[in-house]
């Protein structure tokens, strides 16, 4: 039981990150009246737009983070991104703070590095192979243990900053740089995967409930350059490839433990499926669930976490969304557009709200249904492509 937001028995939920993935989290918290808190580290992120309060701070700051938690006190600590002091996290849970999944979950997947070596070295899940590099020298031998190409991420960045593929050694010194200044957290350290030939990708969304664990239908997505361009549901799989995909889904979130939505990244090979990621949250793939299935990633996220049963997920509709992206560095940008977007069948769109522009930063998101994936695709790339940003 629990009372109305900002009264004395209200459920509070206290969001880390706050971007269009929290906003949306939020907006289905508060439909089961729960208080909301948005913290971020800059002030008009999309979620401090609906929340009922906010605060900035540096989330990496362990100081700032634990004096911001101490004075709100919630009943749920809920991470919606990697760059926050986990250490933190870590202490607060121990001294009986909620932390949703767990604590371990959020500092485990705060880095490829933690999460890479619990799938593989404990779990024995399929991975592709890999190496570690503190240096651009050690990188250089990394390189040649794994073999051209490969691809080298920093171990801990969002939305693919600082990943690119490695094909020639000519390539390794670039790569290390775009690495180093695209990590967070400062870490000058990288990891080396090998290039695994796959057929596709695909976003696995798991939810562990009161009522044990259940998989969304596969999402499949590309990607440019680590970043998500587009996502569809369901993805075409046959039984036995969902069966060993819904098996690694469940090894690795059993292990994170917890309840809440998890985004469990796979490649579909010829051969066999890889593990790639986990993210202990609503992943960007996801976002095309608003339109596919009865409950969203975030709606499931929040029943999760609240300890409400989840009995089931129905796909109501194929469907298909789009990112939006800046080409452009604004602080009083414009979008432009909607009406011709939204004049497409059967389409959706979120503008996120945030208050600037960067080269590359996600913007906005088409949503459109179909009768089929394809034709929800095309539906998608075609409202897409009526919106401007300038």
């Amino acid at each position: 039981m629990y009372g109305a937001p900002n009264k004395k028995h209200a459920k509070k939920l206290l969001l880390l990150g706050s971007g269009e993935l929290g906003k949306e989290l939020i907006i289905e918290a508060q439909r089961l009246g729960v208080e909301t808190i948005a913290v971020d580290r800059y002030e008009g992120a999309p979620a401090m737009q609906v929340a009922h309060r906010f605060h900035v701070i540096d989330m990496l700051d362990e100081g700032q983070l634990r004096s911001v938690i101490e004075a709100e006190n919630p009943d749920m600590i809920v991470p919606e991104i990697e760059a926050i002091a986990t250490a933190a996290l870590v202490e607060l849970e121990q001294e009986g703070y909620n932390v949703i999944p767990t604590a371990y979950a959020a500092q485990l997947t705060m880095d490829r590095e933690g999460i890479r070596r619990l799938a593989s070295e404990k779990l024995g899940l399929p991975t592709a192979k890999y190496e570690f590099a503190n240096s651009l020298e050690e990188l250089k031998e990394a390189v040649r243990l794994i073999g051209l190409p490969c691809v080298i991420k920093p171990i801990m960045s969002s939305s693919g900053k600082g990943q690119m593929i490695c094909r020639t050694e000519a390539d390794i010194e670039n790569s290390w740089n775009a690495a180093i200044s695209g990590g967070r957290a400062k870490s000058a350290r990288v990891i080396v995967e090998e290039f695994i030939k796959f057929d596709s990708e695909i976003t696995l969304l798991t939810v562990r409930s009161v009522s044990g664990t259940i998989c969304c239908p596969p999402i499949g997505h590309i990607q440019q350059d680590g970043d998500y361009i587009q996502s569809w549901q369901p993805h075409d799989m046959t039984p036995e490839q969902i069966r060993e995909a819904e098996d690694i889904a469940k090894k690795i979130t059993d292990e994170l433990g917890g309840c809440g939505l998890f985004g469990v990244e796979l490649f579909i090979a010829p051969d066999r499926i890889y593990f790639s990621e986990v993210s202990p949250r609503p992943h960007d793939t996801g976002m095309v669930t608003l339109v596919t299935q009865d409950q969203s990633e975030f709606a499931l996220h929040a029943r999760a976490v609240l300890g409400f049963p989840i009995t089931g997920v129905e796909l109501v509709s194929p469907g298909a969304s789009r990112a939006i992206k800046a080409k452009i560095e604004s602080d009083d940008y414009q979008i432009s557009g909607i009406e011709q977007a939204l004049s497409v069948p059967n389409t959706q769109i979120r503008i996120f709200g945030k208050p600037k522009t960067t080269v590359g930063r996600r913007m906005a998101v088409v949503l459109s249904r179909g009768e089929n994936v394809d034709a929800a695709l095309k539906l998608a790339a075609e409202a897409g492509s009526k919106i401007n940003i300038k």
